[in-house]
């Protein structure tokens, strides 16, 4: 089954590490900018990735990418 990913962003130097590390490693990813959507879901900062229904900070982010970087 694959995972609904979606990154939540502003364009911030973190959030285009992270497009880019995606992009490499072909993992398929949505980007939402909608401050709205980022304020009701109570993030604090971006970038934020979700992963079905779990969300990662950065670093934790960084960590799921490159587990799952081989698995496209």
């Amino acid at each position: 089954m694959k995972n609904k990913i979606i990154l939540y962003s502003t364009g911030c130097p973190k959030c285009n590490v992270l497009i880019q590390k995606l992009n490499t490693a072909s993992i398929d990813f949505e980007t939402s900018q909608d401050m709205d959507i980022i304020i009701e879901k109570g993030f604090t900062s971006v970038p934020v990735l979700q992963i079905d229904d779990e969300f990662l900070d950065f670093k934790a982010a960084n960590e799921w990418i490159n587990e799952h970087s081989g698995d496209n």
